[in-house]
Formats: structure tokens, C-alpha cells, sequence
């Protein structure tokens, strides 16, 4: 990392989303945290130079996290079920909630700038309480608490993909922050996303696919460790895919052969590419591994976009300390 990068620790990296978009944005890796080993592997795979520990977060904080004492950025997208409108909405009860973790984690390093992605149900009134206490703890320790809905679509991603990113910066920085925009512009629908996979192989109805699938994908679910496979979602999911021409009761090993007849199914590399990641992102693991990665992840261009707010707000830090920056 070049003396100019802004330093970054990632919490839940899971397969490089979010750890992609802030790379997009001038950050540079310092640590990337993540249980799964598949997942790791998919870190490792596509940048060998990232530090990537195989750890439970709880045993992350324990061992290695004194060692990234003031890193400028501290970000993760942390487990959703325990928020999300699909689950039971345990919240804090849940023992999969690592916000407690992730504020142990904030309040050992210190740094700048902390952003958390999440599921759109954390906004419930369910957890208003829950959302307030987050809020008093990081006040405690010296940050300003901002909470945002953005939707994947306005970013150019293919998808409607609504996620709530809670952004805290350190008092003297905070005011320089404001909240991306989106491009202004509509996304490519699924149909010209994915029409050159499609026709790979030479299928006959390709171009008439192409026009049927003129709207953007409905949310891809990854589903959990404990449930769900390599499929599009559940009944409401799959009846909104069906209506693009897609079924979505399993994910292919290839595009469809030139003869086939019915509703295509789409391969990992497809969803991966809804899901913003470029096509040269490689994915570790069997296919039922390498989709729960694709669908768990936070969009690259959202994560990108957020994080060139915060690098411009800690770039003005830097300014006023007399350190070189680059925009």
C-alpha cells in the first residue's frame, strides 16, 4: 500500500463486494476479516496481495485487532438475518448480531470512519430501541451516527436491491460528509445484462429472451449458512423472476444449448454480474458456495459510491494535517 492510500479494515468481507467497491474508491486493504474459508479462498484468488484472516470476528477482536490501532476506515457488512423481514427478526437477540462486536472492535482501533452495510428491515419500528442504543454507544465514543436507505438500481446495478448503509465519522469530519446521489440514469435491464451469456451457446430464442426480460431483477437472495441453496429465492422471488423469462427454482451449470426449450436458468457468472461484480471476479468453491457469495453481497458500484464520500471526507483530514493525499 502506496503512502498515500487511505488505510481499510474489513469486517464480514464475505466474496469482495463491498472489499471491491472501497478498492474502487482509493482505499487500500489492510485486513480482511471473514469465518468462511470458501470465502477467503475467493479474497485470496483475486487479490493474493490482501491480508485475509480465516476468523470468527469475536475471535479476530481477541487476537489480531490491537495491531490495526488507528486505521482510517472500518467497514463490513454484517450478518442481515437477525434484521431481516424474511427471518424472525430477533434483532439483538440473535446470536448471529455482530453489532456488539463490531463497536468492541470500533472502540479498540479508533478509527475515522466506520461503514456498516445492512438489510432495509434494521429501519423497522421493531428496532427503533435497538437503533437508538447503537446510536448512544458510538456517540460515546466520539462519532456521528448516519443512517441511509440506497437502492443497488440508482447505481447502475441491474437489480432492485434496497440496502441501509450506517455511516459514523469522527466529529471533526463528519460535516464533510454527504450521501451519494445515484448516476441519474436507468440500469441495463436483465435481458441486455445478460443477453451475451445467454447466447453462448447458440440458443435459438436469445434475442427473443432478450426482450421479454426488459426490467430489472428483483432482489437476489443468497440465503444463509443453515438454509437455502443455490436458487433465486422464495415463492414471491421466483414468480417475479418467472415473469422475466427466468426460472428461478435452480442455478445452471451452463447457458442454455441452441435447441432448448422453456425458461432459462442463469448460471453463478450471470448473477454475479446482476449483482455488479465484473466478469473477471472469480468465485471459490462448488456452485452452491460460489452463488451464496454472489447473492450475500454488497453491490461493488453502492459500496464504491459511499466510500468516495467518506475518502473525500478523510482526505480533507489529511489536508488540514499537512499530509499528502490523493484524490
Amino acid at each position: 500500500m502506496t503512502a498515500n492510500t487511505i488505510s481499510s479494515l474489513e469486517l464480514c468481507a464475505g466474496g469482495g463486494g463491498q472489499a471491491l467497491g472501497l478498492e474502487q474508491a482509493g482505499f487500500g486493504h489492510e485486513g480482511l476479516a471473514e469465518i468462511e474459508q470458501k470465502y477467503c479462498d475467493t479474497l485470496s484468488l483475486n487479490r493474493p496481495g490482501w491480508k485475509v484472516f480465516a476468523k470468527d470476528l469475536r475471535e479476530f477482536i481477541e487476537h489480531d485487532a490491537a495491531a490495526f490501532k488507528g486505521i482510517e476506515l472500518l467497514t463490513g457488512g454484517l450478518p442481515c438475518p437477525p434484521f431481516s423481514i424474511a427471518g424472525k427478526q430477533f434483532g439483538h437477540r440473535d446470536e448471529r448480531n455482530l453489532f456488539p462486536a463490531a463497536l468492541d472492535l470500533v472502540d479498540i482501533t479508533r478509527p475515522q470512519a466506520v461503514m456498516i452495510e445492512n438489510v432495509r428491515g434494521i429501519l423497522g419500528a421493531v428496532f427503533e430501541d435497538y437503533r437508538q442504543q447503537l446510536k448512544n454507544r458510538f456517540e460515546k465514543l466520539g462519532y456521528r451516527v448516519k443512517w441511509h436507505l440506497l437502492n443497488a438500481s440508482d447505481f447502475g446495478v441491474p437489480q432492485l436491491r434496497p440496502r441501509v448503509i450506517i455511516a459514523a465519522l469522527r466529529q471533526d469530519i463528519s460535516y464533510h460528509f454527504t450521501w451519494p446521489v445515484g448516476t441519474g440514469r436507468n440500469p441495463p435491464t436483465v435481458g441486455e445484462s445478460l443477453y451475451d451469456f445467454i447466447k453462448q451457446r447458440g440458443w435459438r430464442r436469445a434475442r427473443a429472451w432478450r426482450a421479454g426480460a426488459n426490467k430489472i431483477a428483483p432482489t437476489i437472495v443468497g440465503g444463509s449458512l443453515k438454509h437455502g441453496g443455490p436458487d433465486l429465492g422464495p415463492t414471491r422471488a421466483k414468480l417475479a423472476w418467472a415473469s422475466l423469462g427466468v426460472n428461478g427454482k435452480s442455478i445452471a451449470d451452463n447457458p442454455p444449448a441452441r435447441d432448448f426449450v422453456g425458461m432459462p436458468r442463469l448460471t453463478v457468472p450471470m448473477v454475479a454480474r446482476l449483482q455488479g461484480f465484473p466478469d473477471d471476479w472469480k468465485f471459490s468453491g462448488r456452485k452452491t458456495v460460489a452463488y451464496r457469495q454472489v447473492g450475500n453481497a454488497f453491490p461493488p458500484q453502492v459500496a464504491r459510491a459511499v466510500a468516495e464520500q467518506i475518502h473525500h471526507c478523510l482526505s480533507v483530514r489529511r489536508s488540514f494535517r499537512g499530509e499528502e493525499f490523493a484524490e
